[in-house]
């Protein structure tokens, strides 16, 4: 078994990003290799040149993207941990199977309509043709499982495509189907000022989100300060119906401490937000603090970082290597 997953390098990551993808990251680690598996993880750096990112910028956050994984508990003596850039064999393979898939497949990826909008005459080649590349992201380690969100099922639905047709195409069974990794449901975490709008570090309002790199009394000024509602917790779920605020805090507070929302509301049924938001605080403290500052070390060495993404790319060199030359070969480009 062997799970593979890309994240593109974007900088101050908050509450919503770790709890979304990078402590799911963590647990999906613990539980495979538990299982006799292999994880490999990768910053999608080429990936993130699909629209505009100044050069500095990507450098940055390329490493700090690295260093915040690994003070989450990314292991990269655990884990293969390394940037997309390293390994070569992404982007060739990429172009090779440029030549499997078809516009019409294409054409029906539903992320690039909505990320191009109404400009799609102006987009990228690379945003259009950025589902291919993750489909050679996966296939080049004949990945058996890759983890999705619902945003990302057509793009692997396009790459067991691709794999298939190839596989067809050439008449042999070379690359591997990978199959959908459905880990713990990663929690939706909203503004803290606005629970109808998800947490984003382009919301202007400083108050809005929690950052990894906050320190203890900002991450308890912002729950202090976070909206809410007169009302007492309930003892349900169903009585939070239509408390935004209320609702993401109780979710927050689930998904930090590794519990049911349903049980958190057990215990503070009945209690204001006087009681909870306190008790919330100190969690979040409890649980961002050691990793804010081991975050922080990391990145006291940046150039040790990039050397702990070397290490990895050699690793990922190792698997793609051959498994390029194999499709080379197969389509009589290796002589």
């Amino acid at each position: 078994m062997r799970v593979v997953s890309g994240i593109k390098p974007t900088g101050n990551l908050h509450l919503g990003n770790y709890l979304g993808a990078v402590k799911q990251w963590v647990a999906m680690q613990d539980d495979i290799q538990a299982q006799g598996g292999e994880t490999m993880y990768f910053i999608a750096d080429l990936h993130g040149l699909t629209e505009w990112i100044a050069p500095e910028a990507m450098a940055a956050n390329t490493i700090e993207m690295t260093a915040t994984l690994i003070a989450a508990g990314i292991d990269p003596e655990r884990s293969i941990l390394f940037n997309q850039t390293r390994v070569p064999q992404h982007s060739e393979l990429g172009w090779l199977l440029n030549n499997v898939a078809r516009v019409g497949w294409l054409n029906r990826m539903t992320q690039f309509k909505d990320k191009a909008g109404k400009n799609r005459e102006g987009a990228s080649v690379g945003l259009y043709d950025y589902p291919v590349l993750m489909a050679a992201d996966v296939l080049l380690y004949n990945a058996t499982h890759v983890p999705v969100g619902e945003d990302q099922k057509q793009h692997l639905e396009l790459a067991r495509d691709i794999a298939t047709k190839f596989n067809n195409d050439y008449g042999r069974e070379l690359f591997t189907l990978p199959e959908p990794f459905i880990s713990k449901a990663a929690p939706r975490i909203m503004s803290l000022r606005d629970g109808s709008a998800k947490m984003s570090k382009s919301n202007p309002s400083e108050m809005s989100l929690v950052k990894l790199i906050d320190s203890d009394d900002q991450i308890a000024e912002k729950f202090r300060k976070a909206k809410t509602d007169a009302d007492v917790l309930p003892d349900t779920m169903e009585g939070l119906e239509g408390r935004a605020e209320a609702r993401n805090l109780i979710t927050i507070f689930a998904a930090l401490a590794d519990r049911a929302p349903a049980d958190v509301l057990t215990q503070f049924a009945g209690q204001g937000f006087g009681a909870f938001k306190p008790e919330l605080a100190d969690l979040a403290v409890a649980t961002l603090g050691p990793i804010r500052e081991r975050l922080t070390r990391l990145l006291d060495d940046r150039g040790e970082v990039g050397r702990i993404l070397e290490r990895g790319a050699e690793k990922a060199r190792d698997l793609a290597a051959p498994m390029l030359l194999d499709v080379q070969r197969t389509m009589g480009l290796q002589i």
